[in-house]
């Protein structure tokens, strides 16, 4: 495991690892984050088995921009920001923090994300905490320092008609 800050080289490092299959801890907007690249299913195991989350619980895909996902809808209008919107079956958000945008890019816009936290616990908002909880089984951790949102992501799904279910109450309301 590495620790690099969100700088250039930070970026560089981050991006090598989850390109290679790696899981990495890094900041977003909200709270920190554990990801890996969406084509190495053995990494996105990795990131539930870290976590003890149970299988049966998706986790989102964090995207670049809006184009990066197939989301049409008016509450993109709310990216990028702490929403994570469900569209047919799969939760996507952009986050609004440069850095993580730029790490999503060179990974191709896409990566699987859920909070770098044990399950059950508080979700981690600074590099030590996240350290603590997942840190040691990540390749690399990515410090920012803490996270401005402190909260994690709101989370709506978007039925089939276009109404829309609150599943988490977060830092964006709806």
């Amino acid at each position: 495991m590495r620790i690099v800050k969100s700088d250039e080289e930070g970026l560089e490092a981050a991006a090598k690892v989850l390109l290679a299959g790696g899981v990495a801890v890094i900041p977003t907007d909200t709270v920190y984050g554990l990801a890996a690249h969406p084509d190495f299913p053995e990494a996105v195991d990795r990131l539930y088995t870290i976590k003890g989350r149970e299988a049966k619980k998706p986790i989102a895909l964090l995207a670049s921009g809006v184009e990066a996902t197939p989301v049409n809808h008016q509450l993109t209008e709310k990216w990028p920001g702490g929403l994570t919107i469900v569209f047919d079956g799969e939760g996507y958000r952009v986050p609004d923090h440069d850095w993580t945008r730029r790490l999503l890019a060179k990974c191709g816009g896409l990566l699987r994300v859920t909070s770098a936290n044990l399950s059950g616990q508080r979700a981690a908002t600074d590099a030590p905490a996240a350290l603590a909880d997942v840190g040691l089984s990540a390749d690399i951790v990515v410090d920012d320092g803490i996270s401005p949102g402190g909260v994690p992501s709101t989370v709506v799904k978007v039925g089939p008609e276009g109404g829309l279910e609150v599943l988490r109450r977060g830092g964006v309301e709806i």
